[in-house]
């Protein structure tokens, strides 16, 4: 059975325990569960959690949900988009642990990030090729605005690799488990993140190029990466983290040192 949501069904069960044991959840946890389809993780959760707030878009898999788990007490069924889904209604902390449909694992995993202050971690199952790129470290060919973008405020982990045939029906490529610890805070000191995030989308726009020519945009971009003490020569995927923190700061200091004078 293929959802119209385009989502394919883990029923392993082995699997399925691998994940919760992965995320951490223990009895005094509220789970939040993306897409439960037919209730298998839903159920297992169950038994882990304190409440599991599952949360479904398909209305014709609610009726068969409510039966599936009616003997569970703690779960609560939701009807909604999870990608409209007011998270901060919930009063508590919560982990999210979710099979998460391919083409929505991008915007999902962002609308998820600006609920931040409520959510202590996220186990979520994807495609493994968006796996590698979100837990990507530079140096690496995956590396990219995804890798810094999600690394920005989780600590994601490739936990385990999930073979297509696991799934009813099989999708066209292998998924991975990816295991977030999220924080409040960025892991970075960043005084302007929408102009962090504008420059590192700029610079792997044209990631074939070097650092200097895809940033040629940006006043000041030589005296930048000099005073970030970086070879203008590189490619953007060469810059760590702390690399493109230390070079906005200082794109940042020349533009306003550039105001102050004109």
């Amino acid at each position: 059975m293929k959802r119209p949501f385009g989502q394919h069904f883990l029923f392993d069960p082995n699997i399925l325990k691998k994940i919760i044991k992965c995320s951490g959840v223990t009895s005094d946890d509220t789970v939040v569960e993306i897409g439960p389809g037919l209730g298998t993780l839903t159920k297992f959760l169950s038994l882990s959690a304190k409440k599991v707030i599952a949360i479904e878009i398909d209305k014709r898999l609610i009726e068969k949900l409510e039966g599936i788990l009616s003997p569970c007490s703690n779960v609560e069924i939701i009807q909604a988009d999870a990608l409209q889904f007011p998270y901060d209604s919930i009063n508590e902390k919560f982990r999210v642990i979710a099979n998460i449909p391919y083409y929505i694992t991008t915007p999902i995993l962002f609308r998820l990030l600006e609920f931040r202050e409520k959510i202590t971690s996220m186990t979520l199952l994807m495609q493994k090729e968006v796996a590698k790129r979100i837990t990507a470290s530079h140096k690496n060919k995956d590396y990219g605005v995804l890798s810094i973008s999600a690394q920005l405020h989780t600590k994601p982990v490739l936990e385990f690799t999930v073979s297509r045939k696991a799934f009813l029906p099989p999708p066209k490529v292998d998924s991975a488990v990816v295991h977030f610890e999220v924080s409040q805070a960025p892991f970075f000191e960043i005084a302007d993140e929408e102009l962090f995030l504008e420059v590192v989308k700029t610079a792997f726009s044209q990631r074939r190029k070097t650092i200097a020519n895809s940033l040629k945009t940006y006043t000041g971009i030589k005296d930048a990466l000099q005073k970030a003490g970086l070879d203008p020569k590189l490619r953007p995927e060469n810059l760590s983290m702390e690399d493109y923190v230390r070079l906005t700061e200082a794109l940042k200091n020349i533009s306003l040192s550039h105001q102050f004078i004109s």
